[in-house]
């Protein structure tokens, strides 16, 4: 198993410019286990090291693309090719891809 530090959920998060709620809900646990993880050094299992690790894929691209406030609107704008949901949404639906995708599309300069 991989150990926080390999998946810094602390640094993803800010990243992802989310709350410890918000960041929790991706993960499908709670603020108190999240605040546990970013400040201990804690075994995750599969399943989170997993969403983490598309989470992470999800900020960085988003970094490279937007300006901070630019990746929070990213995730919180209702987008019509993802049939009116945010891509916190999508991401809260485990649908990491299609948001990675759109960020790809962006990136490359074609639009979503």
């Amino acid at each position: 198993m991989l150990t926080t530090k390999v998946l810094n959920p602390l640094m993803i998060r800010q990243q992802l410019h989310l709350s410890q709620e918000r960041m929790g809900h991706l993960l499908r646990v709670s603020a108190k286990t999240l605040w546990r993880w970013e400040n201990k050094n804690s075994t995750l299992n599969r399943d989170i090291q997993q969403r983490l690790s598309k989470l992470k894929q999800i900020a960085e691209l988003a970094e490279k693309i937007y300006t901070p406030e630019g990746v929070e609107t990213f995730l919180s704008i209702p987008i019509a090719e993802f049939d009116s949901l945010s891509a916190y949404e999508l991401m809260t639906l485990g649908k990491y891809d299609q948001v990675l995708g759109a960020l790809a599309a962006d990136y490359e300069g074609l639009g979503y």
